[in-house]
């Protein structure tokens, strides 16, 4: 499957900065134009998903790209979390549920939808980290969560999702998690595995996002802090772009 507008505007930021900043709205929330305003010069893009999904999607994704200019990649909950006014979506798998709903049941279910609306499919694994099962994310898609202490494991799951084909692995603690994907989960993965890695869950300050970059995450998410203080997203965006270039300069040198 030939590579999309969306994702090739993905990549050449991490080409050329060395790391993308992702904020993720979710539809639910009451307040979620009054993010999308605040977060709008700060964010390379807008995810918009959750895992319960009982909104107008249509009318809500439309609005935020009207008030932020930023490409929109849906983030479904299940298939119901379809809309054609989003520019593209993430076509992945939940790798490690116990339920094999949310490993190829709910993508078939979905993929004549994406197809018949012409939303640019980005394939994805999708991959639950401790303390993930503690988390909506977690309860919903019956995670066999991978312990925070086997990054092996995760670096396994996303060499085989390469193999499968797919070009992106999100490495997910969960929204609102205690505490975020490991750093060497991250690393681990990125010297396994030919792909790009997404990292979100749990990340707070710009200090763990910069971390995180640094030891080869391609995109940090952020959503639960852009809920409770969207102004720090500036800082958020700052950290991940300095250590980006820093990233870069780093792989330069080798």
């Amino acid at each position: 499957m030939k590579i999309g507008n969306v994702e090739s505007y993905m990549n050449d930021i991490i080409a050329k900065e060395g790391a993308a900043y992702a904020v993720l709205i979710d539809p639910d929330e009451k307040n979620y134009a009054e993010i999308a305003e605040k977060v709008k010069d700060y964010a390379d893009v807008i995810i918009i998903g959750g895992s319960i999904g009982i909104c107008d999607l249509d009318k809500i994704t439309k609005d935020i790209k009207e008030i932020t200019n930023l490409p929109t990649i849906l983030f479904p909950g299940n298939v119901d979390g379809i809309t054609k006014e989003a520019d593209a979506l993430f076509y992945m798998t939940l790798m490690n549920s116990k339920n094999t709903y949310w490993t190829i049941t709910a993508p078939t279910l979905g993929c004549i939808k994406i197809k018949k609306e012409g939303i640019e499919p980005i394939p994805m694994a999708y991959i639950g980290i401790e303390p993930i099962q503690n988390t909506a994310v977690g309860y919903v898609g019956e995670v066999n969560a991978i312990p925070s202490a086997k990054p092996e494991i995760a670096a396994m799951y996303c060499l085989s999702a390469s193999y499968f084909g797919m070009r992106w692995a999100y490495l997910e603690a969960g929204s609102g998690a205690k505490f975020p994907v490991s750093s060497k989960a991250i690393a681990t993965a990125k010297h396994l595995a030919d792909i790009n890695v997404i990292v979100g869950g749990g990340i707070r300050d710009p200090e763990t996002a910069f971390e995180k970059v640094m030891y080869g995450a391609d995109v940090i998410v952020t959503g639960t802090l852009t809920e409770q203080n969207p102004d720090a997203v500036k800082e958020m965006r700052n950290a991940i772009k300095k250590a980006g270039l820093k990233k870069l300069e780093k792989l330069t040198n080798l």
